[in-house]
């Protein structure tokens, strides 16, 4: 996973970390410069597992191209189809039935725990807890569960559509929904007391990593990245889409700009979703799942564009229509890629252990980045 690559004039080592995937989450590849134990600079190499969708996407119908956001970050399949069927109903200027909307949402929130989930068990092995990731998958496998059985798979749902849902959810939908709710209620307090509460974790993190709001602003970061240095930046606040204006929800805030604090904001986030899912699971509307639409789809001319606020951040789909029945231009502005860039800022004098932490805390999805 780490290899010597050699010294410099100076006599500082260069390393390689990755890109295997063990080392870094995914195929990412980061050429660092060490003196002694101490960072001097990471340079993230990138497109190991590039696949050209956006150029894919050109060649797709605007029914089609949706699903190829699933294989981006596989961990917010669910919200970076919401963001594409979205942008294609801007442009169709379809209404989207109130039971669709609420079931978009539900299935965002549950997205968004279950992507949490993985990462806080994944950030806790990485600086040496093991037992985490266990306790995590547990509740996350109930959420994979509802998933499997309302749309027929796990990771890739495909299950967003433009103008609702591709089907209804499963009658067992909101009897499995509460029984998550009530074990992971129940459950979140031990989380606490296994990581956030624990000392070394606590001596890992705190201070470690740090990131300016002013910084978090230049880099163009978003998400939980961007928020645990302050800066307010959820779009379902900012630009609320679907029902996200009629709920009651708080916008996760941390001020010290740590890798503590980005953990923290996560840890504040899965209860946020708690409180949304519970608004809205015995509220769903009667009413059709899916807004009636051409079977065959063309966008008039002109630009669109959509932004949601997915597991780790702001994702964007902009779209350029001729009036054919597939997109001229796709453009997808992901979160990843941004939160990256600052990696190098927040580990410069920092050690070589602190890396793991603060790679852990932007909880990065490599395809999401490269595309």
């Amino acid at each position: 996973m780490i290899e010597e690559l050699g010294t410099t004039e100076q006599g500082e080592l260069v390393i390689n970390i990755g890109p295997q995937h063990p080392a870094t989450h995914g195929v990412l590849h980061l050429v660092v410069t060490l003196n002694g134990e101490t960072i001097r600079k990471v340079e993230p190499h990138l497109g190991y597992i590039h696949r050209s969708i956006e150029k894919m996407c050109e060649s797709l119908s605007y029914r089609q191209f949706i699903y190829t956001t699933s294989r981006m970050d596989y961990l917010s399949s669910h919200i970076n189809n919401h963001a594409c069927a979205l942008c294609v109903e801007n442009g169709i200027q379809v209404e989207i039935p109130e039971r669709a909307q609420v079931i978009r949402v539900l299935m965002d929130e549950l997205t968004r725990i279950a992507s949490h989930l993985l990462w806080w068990g994944a950030m806790a092995m990485d600086v040496g807890a093991i037992t985490p990731f266990f306790y995590a998958f547990r509740e996350r496998e109930m959420i994979n569960d509802i998933m499997e059985e309302t749309c027929g798979a796990r990771l890739t749902m495909n299950y967003m559509v433009p103008g609702g849902v591709m089907m209804d959810i499963h009658p067992n939908f909101q009897r499995r929904v509460k029984e998550l709710l009530l074990q992971f209620k129940h459950k979140l307090p031990e989380y606490h007391e296994l990581v956030t509460d624990n000392v070394i974790f606590q001596s890992r993190t705190k201070g470690v990593g740090y990131l300016s709001a002013d910084d978090a602003v230049s880099y163009g970061t978003s998400g939980p990245t961007a928020r645990g240095s302050g800066v307010p930046c959820d779009i379902r606040k900012l630009y609320p889409y679907d029902v996200y204006s009629k709920l009651e929800f708080s916008e996760c805030l941390a001020k010290e700009g740590d890798t503590f604090a980005r953990y923290l904001v996560r840890m504040n986030e899965l209860e946020q979703s708690i409180r949304i899912v519970e608004q809205l699971i015995d509220n769903i509307p009667e009413g059709d799942f899916q807004a009636k639409t051409k079977a065959v789809l063309k966008l008039p001319k002109g630009e669109f564009y959509q932004r949601v606020e997915t597991a780790r951040g702001e994702f964007g789909v902009y779209m350029i229509s001729e009036g054919a029945m597939q997109p001229y231009r796709i453009k997808f502005r992901s979160p990843g890629f941004s939160n990256l860039s600052a990696l190098d800022h927040m580990a410069r004098g920092a050690k070589i252990g602190d890396l793991v932490a603060i790679m852990g805390s932007l909880d990065l999805v490599i395809p999401d980045i490269d595309r």
